[in-house]
């Protein structure tokens, strides 16, 4: 089966004349000409005349939904792929036919181990979306509590053989274009590879996705800028997820939106927000933005809000990275390409050896000229694409962790050039990043932190006299008691917030003195 397989991804990449891709950078262009030239005449050749970029997104269409899917994560990688082919990737859209409404019972039932009309009041049989790996139909659920509307997505009968095995293609692929091209190590595509593996197989697991939207629900609990649905937990599974029905339109739809009385420069703003609050707040944001998965309710209190769909795919940043990130906007925004290039060089993400002065001319040089603009006048994929280039000639290693932080970023990005193309990006980011600076940096940073380790020191300062007795104790006697070197080893690790509390309280108190 899987030698089929291989010869049909052959078969195509041969007619659409993906390897002119390699021939284009592995020959000299007189030879390239002749090469491709004697190839035509030999063989029942294609036509190659149409761009690379889009020839090879209508290859990846012809192979259907995974290498679909695949393509759409490489469109991201602009730091790997030429920005034609990055540009002609982001077109690609889940143009996949839905399963028989006969295959979405089938599942449901075996799912639940009884009837579909015994769970829902209602199913409707007409799938509303159909993706590479689930379709989505609405239904009525009736629970104790009265009946609720809501949306039941479907896992893709029979597509986990089908993506390890397309999966287990693309790694052969990968090794091969990392052997046999020259540029093909530089572009890393078995790590782009194992991504997409990471990121596609948690999408399979409907209950992880379920958990993610109930994350990102309880995150935004008190904010009217991103409502989400509620999940109903009792009917969820691996392969089945039931959630509220959502009901707005399609952030797409710009027209239709203004005719229903939203707000849409507010409504870029908010989108700009709610990134900037996922991401620095909560280290745990939406990472497939895209105007298919965003609405916006246009009807009731929570007119104008953003509401979020699909949650298969989130980002994770931890305390370091959110504290780097946050340092790296701050100071590109207010222009301090020195402070930028100290970051990247304490990080350890650029060498330590890296001139300080070197790398500041060559970010200046780079996101200068695209200050004082609005979007419609700038492209943030570009400035990203050229930064990475500027990154590479220092040496700087593009931290796995904050690729899918990219992908989202140039989601915003596009959807906020729809919205307002007059959008400043750039002066509606500033405060909030300021706020969250002060928030993590400031006295109210210290503040938040006392009262976080209160309760630690509550338990180990009734005991210092004790363990410091011990602790003498201990060197004397040869027996080492665990428990003392635990507990000192707490004490170890918090004298310098120890120390710290009691300079501030020392401080407070000859202030107040002199007062």
């Amino acid at each position: 089966m899987r030698i089929f397989r291989l010869i049909r991804i052959a078969r195509v990449a041969y007619l659409y004349g993906l390897d002119s891709l390699i021939l284009e950078h592995e020959l000299e262009p007189g030879l390239r000409t002749r090469a491709l030239y004697a190839a035509q005449r030999l063989m029942f050749w294609r036509n190659i005349d149409a761009p690379r970029a889009v020839r090879l997104r209508q290859a990846l269409e012809d192979l259907g939904p995974i290498f679909v899917k695949f393509g759409q994560l490489l469109s991201t990688r602009r730091d790997l792929i030429p920005l034609d082919i990055a540009d002609e990737l982001a077109k690609l859209q889940d143009r996949v036919p839905p399963f028989s409404s006969e295959l979405a019972i089938a599942e449901l039932e075996k799912a639940y181990g009884r009837p579909v009309d015994q769970v829902f009041a209602s199913f409707d049989r007409k799938p509303v979306a159909s993706a590479s790996v689930a379709q989505v139909h609405f239904a009525v659920l009736q629970e104790k509590d009265g009946s609720h509307e809501v949306a039941v997505k479907i896992l893709r009968p029979g597509i986990q053989p089908v993506i390890e095995h397309d999966i287990a293609l693309l790694q052969v692929a990968a090794s091969l274009l990392e052997t046999l091209w020259a540029d093909g190590r530089r572009l890393k595509p078995r790590e782009v590879v194992a991504e997409f593996d990471k990121y596609l197989h948690y999408e399979l697991d409907l209950m992880r996705e379920a958990a993610n939207c109930s994350q990102l629900r309880r995150n935004f609990a008190e904010s009217n800028l991103l409502i989400l649905p509620e999940v109903h937990w009792d009917w969820c599974t691996t392969s089945v997820m039931v959630m509220e029905r959502m009901h707005g339109t399609t952030i797409s739809r710009i027209a239709e939106l203004r005719e229903k009385g939203v707000d849409i420069p507010r409504l870029a703003r908010a989108g700009v927000e709610i990134f900037f609050t996922q991401v620095f707040r909560d280290g745990f944001f939406h990472a497939d933005m895209h105007p298919g998965n965003i609405f916006v309710a246009t009807d009731g209190p929570n007119k104008g809000s953003y509401i979020a769909l699909d949650f298969g795919i989130v980002g994770t940043l931890s305390d370091s990275d959110k504290n780097y990130l946050a340092q790296n906007f701050l100071a590109f925004f207010r222009r301090d390409y020195k402070r930028v290039a100290e970051v990247h060089i304490e990080s350890g993400w650029a060498p330590k050896g890296t001139r300080v002065d070197e790398f500041e001319a060559a970010i200046r040089s780079v996101c200068e000229p695209f200050f004082d603009r609005p979007l419609k006048e700038i492209s943030l994929g570009r400035v990203l694409l050229r930064l990475f280039q500027t990154s590479r000639q220092f040496n700087v290693e593009v931290q796995p962790q904050l690729v899918l932080l990219q992908k989202t970023l140039l989601n915003v990005e596009g959807l906020g050039r729809e919205l307002d193309p007059e959008l400043d990006l750039w002066q509606t980011a500033l405060p909030y990043l300021e706020r969250w600076m002060s928030e993590q940096l400031g006295w109210l940073a210290l503040e938040n932190n006392i009262k976080r380790e209160a309760s630690n020191w509550a338990q180990l300062l009734p005991t210092l006299p004790r363990l410091v007795h011990q602790a003498l104790n201990a060197t004397i006697s040869p027996a080492r008691n665990l428990e003392i070197e635990r507990m000192a080893g707490e004490l170890r690790g918090m004298r310098h917030l120890l120390w710290f509390a009691l300079s501030v309280a020392g401080i407070a108190l000859t202030i107040a003195l002199l007062q």
